[in-house]
């Protein structure tokens, strides 16, 4: 190997990727008195989908000691979602009804802003972080050990060694690549057409102030997500086939646009800014997410669709956990493969549940009120939606997920140890767990 200046650097870790997932796991391992190199192949703050937030999230900057300064960026306040039906019939989940004890807020927020807000607090808690530095390989010795990494910035070519490598580098994660790990997941091919609009005027919206609106129709959904309180996120989802039968992006994105009115009215007086931005081809999944020396968090292993917005939220549980695994592995390295092993079903349990709840809304139609009501559950005044449409992927004290664990169609990772206790909220869980006697919430609907 030839390199440019070589140059080269000893950490306990190196994280790839400084969005949500890896900011959040290099602020808890620099926190912890770990030596961390965090690399971020882009300037920040850098432009990102995944604009709405999840109360889950939330709870979790309390956790990181994150949320005041969170609040205080004038972000807006997520109370709840609505839900626009085909026939314009609309229906709200408040996450107040997700029971006592939990979050019942998020915050809406731009991604580049709230991204570049979890790095800044992984550099302030001690974390060395390099901007434009792109990871070109993971190294490994003989064994296969992943050892460290090359990375180029400035026009120079670096190593690193670590004695844990944490991918958290999304689509262009090196793990994936070098292990072959990812996977599609056939019936989500979906495409997103986005853009934002400035000069927001809530007093237009005909539902609540902050919410994000939810509008399906025969081709696909439309998001309408507040960033600013004068700015607004809006975006139209469709089988990739749709885009491509088009006359372009932009003809399709007004078109569907133009079939939820009540998405419409919000915007009245808004201004679209000119660029419109495409993601493609962006649901997959992992089913190895460690290995000797390395580990994978948020959108390095898996990407789901983002209409339950539950993208950050995963990123940011699996960068938190990810970090507490490390921080153990180096404490007592003859536990790694144990210590791993359970991370890998946290991993895949929060994936997995987040994946069905979003395949349970396309089989519905675009019809989720209609389609909840024939299995048990509805979309307004029901604890159980509201607390998975809030975070709640892991615990099996949730009829709801339990049901949609049920539903083998929807089957991705290879069979797993489900990790059933939620790391959000473990004191809740627990409570909830001793009052039905250890066991899991019965499920009484139909399993078909």
């Amino acid at each position: 190997m030839t390199e440019n200046s070589p140059q080269s650097a000893s950490v306990e870790v190196i994280v790839i990727g400084a969005g949500p997932a890896g900011s959040t796991a290099a602020a808890v391992l620099a926190e912890a008195g770990r030596t961390v190199l965090l690399l971020e192949r882009r300037s920040l703050p850098r432009f990102h989908i995944g604009e709405s937030q999840l109360c889950y999230t939330a709870e979790l900057l309390k956790q990181l000691g994150l949320y005041d300064e969170a609040a205080a960026q004038g972000y807006p306040v997520k109370r709840g979602a609505e839900f626009i039906f085909p026939d314009g019939n609309f229906r709200r989940t408040d996450f107040c009804d997700q029971g006592p004890g939990r979050q019942p807020t998020a915050f809406q927020v731009e991604r580049s802003h709230f991204d570049n807000l979890l790095a800044q607090n992984a550099r302030s808690k001690g974390a060395q972080v390099i901007e434009q530095a792109m990871v070109h390989e993971l190294l490994t010795d003989d064994s296969g050990r992943v050892t460290g990494v090359r990375y180029e910035t400035g026009g120079e070519s670096h190593t690193a060694h670590a004695l844990w490598v944490l991918d958290a580098g999304g689509r262009a994660s090196k793990a994936a690549q070098r292990f072959n790990t990812r996977q599609e997941i056939p019936w989500l091919k979906n495409v997103a057409v986005f853009r934002h609009y400035e000069d927001l005027d809530e007093s237009q919206n005909p539902g609540y102030e902050g919410d994000i609106q939810i509008g399906g129709h025969a081709d696909g959904w439309i998001w309408a997500i507040p960033i600013w309180s004068d700015v607004i996120s809006i975006g139209a989802v469709m089988p990739l086939s749709v885009l491509r039968a088009s006359d372009s992006p932009e003809a399709v994105w007004k078109e569907h646009l133009s079939r939820t009115p009540r998405i419409m009215q919000r915007l009245t007086g808004a201004t679209p800014r000119p660029e419109l931005h495409v993601e493609t081809d962006y649901c997959y999944y992992s089913d190895m997410v460690t290995g000797p020396g390395w580990m994978m968090a948020g959108d390095a292993g898996s990407f789901i669709d983002p209409i339950f917005s539950g993208g950050t939220c995963l990123a940011v549980a699996t960068g938190f956990q990810s970090a507490k695994t490390i921080d153990r592995m180096l404490d007592a390295p003859e536990r790694a493969e144990e210590l791993q092993q359970t991370y890998s079903s946290l991993y895949k349990t929060g994936y997995d549940s987040y994946t069905r709840l979003i395949s349970a809304y396309y089989e519905s139609g675009y019809q989720l009120g209609a389609y909840l009501r024939k299995q048990g559950f509805s979309v307004d005044r029901d604890p159980w939606f509201a607390r998975i449409l809030s975070g709640d992927f892991w615990t099996d004290q949730n009829p709801f997920t339990q049901w949609l664990r049920q539903q083998r169609r929807w089957d991705t990772f290879a069979p797993f140890e489900l990790h059933n206790h939620c790391p959000v909220y473990p004191e809740l869980d627990a409570e909830e767990r001793a009052a039905r006697g250890g066991r899991p919430a019965p499920v009484t609907v139909s399993a078909g």
